[in-house]
């Protein structure tokens, strides 16, 4: 059994580099370094060398016998379930919060799109991000069903490596604030119909644009299993 402090230290190692990798810090394919992370965060090689077990389990990592660990590409097949289990749930979701909003949810989904509005004013990425994931776990929150948004944030690693790529164009952060007025007013006006239509045409935003993502970035993809399951 692994000692606690190094087992904290792995915890933490993991979530950084998890991080890193899902932001794009640490881009697809580069070479990662058991001496070199354990220089960065001031640990043995241990605990780098657990959590990088973690991320390879998890499809984060690729380690090569004799060769070394690299950062896994995007792996497309996975990019296109977390879609099917998004969009599945969240228009389910968005019509349950378009029927049981009150006045504190209607504040909330109202200050949420305006500070996102001044991110987006900013070009601040990475608060564009933490706010896209916020305004959607609080439609889930307002709908009664909180539990949902953590589902989802255990199946969308891939696509949000996807949407942080889309975030490298000033203009797409324009477009998914947009959206996201769209979709607040919906459920606002406890329209179900147009709020549900609205988030499935939020949620398949992002593959409209995977085509040119991956033309731009193909040495990031990774679609071979997408291509061996499809007929």
């Amino acid at each position: 059994m692994a000692h606690p402090a190094t087992r904290h230290s792995t915890d933490q190692i993991y979530s950084v580099l998890r991080t890193d990798i899902v932001s794009g810090a640490l881009k697809p394919r580069e070479s990662m370094s058991e001496a070199r992370m354990a220089l960065r965060f001031g640990v043995s090689r241990t605990p780098v060398r657990e959590a990088f077990k973690r991320l390879v389990e998890e499809g984060f990592l690729v380690a090569v016998p004799q060769v070394g660990t690299f950062v896994a590409p995007i792996d497309l097949a996975a990019v296109h379930d977390s879609q099917f289990v998004r969009e599945t749930l969240e228009c389910r979701t968005v019509v349950l919060a378009a029927q049981r909003i009150g006045v504190a949810g209607r504040q909330r989904l109202e200050a949420l799109v305006e500070e996102q509005a001044r991110a987006v004013e900013r070009q601040d990425r990475a608060e564009i991000f933490r706010l896209d994931e916020v305004f959607h776990a609080e439609i889930s929150r307002i709908a009664g069903h909180r539990a949902v948004w953590s589902v989802i944030e255990g199946v969308k690693a891939q696509m949000d490596r996807v949407r942080c790529l889309s975030l490298e164009t000033p203009s797409w952060s324009q477009v998914i604030l947009r959206e996201h007025r769209i979709i607040a007013a919906c459920i606002v006006r406890h329209d179900e119909k147009a709020a549900e239509a609205a988030m499935r045409a939020h949620l398949r935003t992002v593959f409209a644009t995977i085509e040119t993502i991956a033309k731009d970035h193909a040495d990031v993809f990774d679609d071979s299993r997408l291509a061996h399951d499809t007929p």
